[in-house]
């Protein structure tokens, strides 16, 4: 992008993009055949174990990042930073921040998950523009919003189960810890914990394909007229 946009949609600066992609151990570069084991548990000592041998990945996938953007956006050298210190990789730029970072897969210490959160985007101008499909199209699979103003769990579920427009259904468990929703003509699966909206999409998408998804919530949610609802996406 030639200069910053702003932006006056301030909900964009609650949204964080993330997608994840998983792999065995064994099959990170830093891992050597005959001189190391795959771990069996999680704890620090594997955990630096996993840091080491993940360096190469998060050194090369920072390093393709960076070169994409720089072109797509029209970055010069002070726009764009690459910040690494495995097992994370920080791109700040202009106009986004991206985390990558590593971790094994819960319970599940053989494999490795790469996590990909884009955050801090500077508004709805460069997450629909061609640069940002042309960086991070197909990356992403959820959408998470930050609340400014909380509500609780069951305040959400009374207003959906009061409200008689069929465009919105929910369910939820007995404890009422969290709740999922669904929004007619969005494939996306909302769920709501009372700090975070998470929308996790069918399948990956570019940042723009994931915000129509954000809008289109949002607006069902203040056709429903319900203070609680249309409050929480602002």
């Amino acid at each position: 992008m030639g200069t910053a946009t702003s932006d006056s949609a301030g909900y964009v600066q609650g949204i964080r993009f993330v997608g994840r992609s998983t792999g065995p151990v064994k099959t990170l570069r830093g891992f050597r055949k005959g001189q190391h084991t795959v771990p069996n548990a999680v704890n620090p000592a594997t955990n630096a174990f996993l840091a080491r041998l993940c360096a190469e990945e998060l050194r090369e996938e920072a390093e393709a990042f960076f070169q994409s953007a720089r072109v797509a956006c029209g970055y010069k050298r002070r726009d764009i930073t690459v910040t690494l210190g495995s097992p994370q990789a920080l791109v700040v730029a202009r106009d986004f921040t991206l985390e990558i970072s590593c971790s094994f897969v819960a319970d599940e210490p053989a494999a490795y998950q790469m996590r990909r959160s884009l955050h801090g985007c500077s508004g709805r101008d460069f997450l629909r523009s061609p640069a940002c499909a042309d960086v991070f199209g197909g990356r992403f699979e959820e959408l998470v919003f930050t609340l400014t103003r909380g509500a609780t769990v069951e305040s959400v579920i009374d207003a959906v189960e009061g409200n008689e427009a069929a465009s919105l259904q929910i369910v939820y468990p007995s404890d009422c810890s969290h709740c999922l929703l669904s929004v007619a003509g969005v494939g996306a699966q909302v769920r709501f914990d009372g700090a975070e909206l998470a929308m996790v999409f069918p399948k990956n998408g570019s940042p723009g394909e994931l915000l129509d998804g954000f809008l289109a919530v949002r607006t069902a949610f203040s056709l429903s007229k319900s203070k609680i609802l249309s409050g929480l996406l602002g």
